[in-house]
């Protein structure tokens, strides 16, 4: 695909619409721009929030976890990785 866009004021490009319908590119969406020398990739910024939390949600179902007992495992293996690290235990309290 072949267009021609025009830089406006402010820096400011309008992407075609029927590449915006394409894509389902709708007014708000972030994108990350990449030069690689002289050639402008765009690349959607895909919000990655709402997806980790879907993926740790359904990690925790799929292993039969109540969220206390995902929260307590998390602790222990923070608290491990810790000692192992620095060779001591954290200072800090253990919140149930």
């Amino acid at each position: 695909m072949d267009k021609t866009i025009q830089v406006r004021q402010r820096g400011t490009l309008t992407l075609p619409a029927d590449l915006r319908e394409k894509y389902g590119i709708r007014s708000g969406d972030t994108f990350r721009l990449v030069d690689l020398d002289g050639v402008f990739v765009l690349t959607p910024m895909v919000p990655m929030v709402p997806e980790l939390a879907r993926e740790i949600e359904q990690m925790r179902l799929d292993a039969g976890l109540t969220t206390q007992e995902l929260i307590a495992s998390l602790r222990e293996q923070r608290k491990a990785y810790y000692t192992e690290k620095y060779n001591a235990e954290p200072n800090e309290p253990d919140q149930a």
